[in-house]
């Protein structure tokens, strides 16, 4: 009798530490965009993944965003990175915060914490931005448009949270704090511990002491930003795509109101505009470019150019989505079908693909891989 194979979708019913003993369905069903979850021991005996000093020589780097928030005698003060070393204040002064974005652009140990969360769309994840603060440290009362899970990785700190109904902000302040924040409950978090907050729930945290707290942002693309990125991005296929046939009138007659638009010229817009949205896969394609399109200070080194002898992993700062009909990387896309679609799903999925699954490769798909060694889009397993 032949071996069964795992069902990856019973995965899916297994509770998880990570999630306080919920399975990943269950916590979708239950707390994901609905409610707050304070998660003990999410990932027990965690510790940091950068000490202090490399947090610091990263908010040096330029390619690296940073901020550093201060409070002192009652006023906010904000700086963006690159710090020198100059700029980033005594470690026994209170009340200042150091934060790095997109660590895991720069960390593979953080894009390995990243995909303990694989139970959620991979076209939903952000980035992990990194809290370094000391003693009462902190950005003050506010909320997020997204998703986060807050791991304290060092030290504790202090949370309030509530749902808040008045977003007003305090004017003129260098960071977005709530003018009228009324906390609902209090938690102490301690290394290995995890709060998860959906959109728009006010949270402060206040750390006791030296403090790093990981938080695991997701995206949320608002409808206005989405389309006008897509519509641009049509747009630029346009002249392709419907040709340039252009506007006649052979049917004008002699006008008065020179001025008034021509009811033709009008539907001829319409109809052109039309044309360019009439084809979904059009639409599809360019969101999945959208999606995977690399943030703005992301680079990649170029690498081997052969996989023939060998599995393949993502780097860990490549992006990769797929759909029904098209394979999306780094803001490209490829049509693709059969075994070779079913493999590259897989890397996408697993962002690996191991040696023997590559045995049944086409030479096209082969080639394809060669090309992303090289450019740096993927490395030897």
């Amino acid at each position: 009798m032949p071996k069964l194979l795992p069902n990856p979708s019973d995965a899916l019913n297994q509770v998880l530490p990570l999630l306080g003993g919920l399975s990943a369905r269950q916590f979708m069903r239950r707390h994901w965009q609905k409610r707050p979850l304070v998660i003990r021991q999410a990932i027990a005996g965690f510790q940091p993944l950068l000490n202090r000093a490399e947090l610091i020589a990263m908010a040096q780097d330029e390619s690296v965003e940073s901020r550093l928030i201060e409070q002192r005698q009652g006023s906010w003060r904000m700086r963006h990175g690159p710090l020198s070393r100059r700029q980033i204040p005594p470690f026994s002064r209170p009340a200042w915060t150091l934060l790095i974005q997109g660590v895991d652009l720069h960390c593979e140990a953080a894009q390995g914490l990243m995909r303990q969360f694989s139970f959620l769309p991979a076209a939903r994840m952000d980035d992990l931005m990194v809290s370094y603060a000391s003693d009462q440290g902190g950005v003050g009362p506010h909320f997020d448009s997204y998703d986060v899970f807050l791991l304290q990785a060092q030290g504790t700190r202090r949370w309030r949270i509530g749902r808040q109904r008045q977003l007003d902000l305090v004017p003129g302040l260098p960071v977005k704090i709530l003018a009228d924040f009324v906390p609902e409950e209090e938690h102490l978090l301690e290394p290995g511990d995890m709060l998860y907050l959906p959109p728009r729930w006010a949270h402060e945290g206040v750390a006791q002491g030296e403090c790093q707290t990981y938080s695991i942002g997701f995206r949320a693309p608002r409808r206005g930003e989405l389309v006008r990125e897509l519509l641009g991005r049509l747009a630029d296929d346009a002249p392709d795509a419907l040709g340039d046939a252009m506007y006649t009138d052979p049917q004008q007659e002699a006008q008065v109101c020179i001025a008034r638009i021509p009811h033709a010229m009008r539907d001829f817009a319409h109809d052109a505009l039309e044309r360019a949205l009439s084809e979904p896969r059009d639409l599809d394609r360019v969101l999945g470019e959208l999606l995977t399109e690399p943030k703005g200070e992301v680079w990649f080194e170029a690498g081997l150019s052969s996989v023939e002898a060998c599995g393949v992993r993502l780097d860990r700062r490549s992006r990769m989505l797929y759909d029904d009909e098209h394979i999306f990387a780094n803001g490209e896309s490829w049509r693709a079908a059969g075994r070779d679609a079913l493999l590259l799903r897989q890397l996408a999925d697993q962002r690996e693909l191991p040696r023997a699954s590559l045995k049944g490769a086409s030479k096209a798909l082969r080639t394809l891989l060669d090309d992303w060694c090289a450019a740096g889009w993927v490395h030897a397993a």
